[in-house]
C-alpha cells in the first residue's frame, strides 16, 4: 500500500519470521533507525518507559474487555502514549493492532492454579512477564518467540501463553494439545515507526504513513475479533482439548498477581498514573 500510494517514493520491504533478528534487535533497530518500522507490544518498553509498558497489558488482567481495549488504545490515551514513546524511545506509535487475549497452551491439562506449580512456561524476555508467572507458582522461561515450537518439542518448556491465531498459524498445538481459556493478558501491537525517519519524509508522505497504518490496522482488529471464535473451533477440530478455567480459579489468578499493579506503579509517578487511567476506563 505504501509503495503504491507513494508512487514509488517509499520502497517498503517486508521481513517476517525474525529475519532481521529477535525482539531485542528489532526494538533497538527501530529506535536507532536501522529498521524503519516494526510492531511490538508496548510492554516491550518496560526498561525505558514503564508507563508505556502498562499500556501494553502489563501487569496482566489490566484490560477487562475488547471495549475497554478500544477505549484506551483508540482514544486520547493512545495518542498520549505515542507522544511518550516518541520522546523517550525515538519511535512513534502510528497505529495499534492486536493479537487479542492470551490463554495457556500446555502439554498437559491446566484446570486450576495447582496445575501451574512448577510449570515451565515460555515468556518474552521481559521482567514483568517473569514476575507475573512467578507469582502464580509457575517456572517462567524467557525465550525468543521464534524458539517456542522447538522448545516445546524438546521439553525445554511445558507450555506457552498465546492468542488462538498464533497457536494455529505456528502449529504450536502439534506439541501442546491442551488449551485453557484464561484471558489473563491482552497484548496490543504498536506499529512503531522510527521518528527521525518519519520526520525526514515530505509532509504528504508522513501523512501517508500514519493514515495507511491506521487504515490497515483498523481492518486487522476487525478481522481478528470476527475470527476468534471460528479459530477456536478450528483448534478443536485439530485435536486440541479446550477448557474453561473456573471463575474462582481465574479470580485467584487476579488476586495473586494484583500486587504487581502497585509494584509496577512504583517505578514512577507517571506509571502509577497511567495504570489508574487505564483501569478507570474499564
Amino acid at each position: 500500500m505504501l509503495n503504491e500510494r507513494s508512487g514509488g517514493r517509499i520502497n517498503a520491504q517486508h521481513f517476517p519470521a525474525a529475519q532481521l533478528g529477535g525482539l531485542s534487535e528489532l526494538l533497538e533497530g527501530s529506535r536507532i533507525g536501522t529498521i524503519q518500522v516494526t510492531t511490538a507490544g508496548p510492554d516491550s518498553e518496560e526498561a525505558i518507559a514503564p508507563e508505556i509498558a502498562a499500556f501494553g497489558g502489563a501487569p496482566g488482567f489490566i484490560y477487562k474487555s475488547e471495549e475497554h481495549v478500544d477505549a484506551v488504545l483508540q482514544g486520547e490515551l493512545g495518542q498520549q502514549v505515542s507522544d511518550i514513546a516518541r520522546a523517550k524511545t525515538g519511535v512513534e506509535f502510528v497505529a495499534y493492532g492486536e493479537t487479542g487475549f492470551r490463554h495457556i497452551l500446555s502439554k498437559n491439562p491446566v484446570h486450576s492454579l495447582d496445575d501451574l506449580n512448577g510449570l515451565k512456561i515460555r515468556v518474552p524476555e521481559l521482567k514483568i512477564w517473569v514476575d507475573f508467572w512467578t507469582l502464580l507458582g509457575a517456572a517462567p522461561t524467557p525465550l525468543p518467540y521464534s524458539e517456542q515450537y522447538s522448545a516445546l518439542s524438546t521439553g525445554i518448556i511445558d507450555a506457552i501463553d498465546s492468542d488462538v491465531f498464533s497457536i494455529v498459524g505456528f502449529k504450536f498445538y502439534e506439541q501442546a494439545p491442551h488449551l485453557t481459556l484464561t484471558g489473563h493478558w491482552f497484548l496490543p501491537k504498536a506499529v512503531r515507526v522510527n521518528a527521525a525517519w518519519l520526520d525526514s519524509l515530505p509532509e504528504d508522505l508522513q501523512t501517508l504513513v500514519r493514515e495507511s497504518a491506521k487504515e490497515v490496522f483498523a481492518e486487522q482488529r476487525a478481522i481478528n475479533r470476527a475470527n476468534a471464535d471460528k479459530t477456536l473451533e478450528e483448534l478443536k477440530t485439530l485435536g486440541v482439548q479446550v477448557y474453561e478455567l473456573p471463575a474462582e480459579e481465574r479470580a485467584r489468578m487476579e488476586e495473586l498477581t494484583a500486587p504487581l499493579f502497585d509494584e509496577f506503579g512504583s517505578k514512577s509517578p507517571e506509571t502509577a498514573e497511567m495504570i489508574k487511567k487505564i483501569r478507570d476506563l474499564g
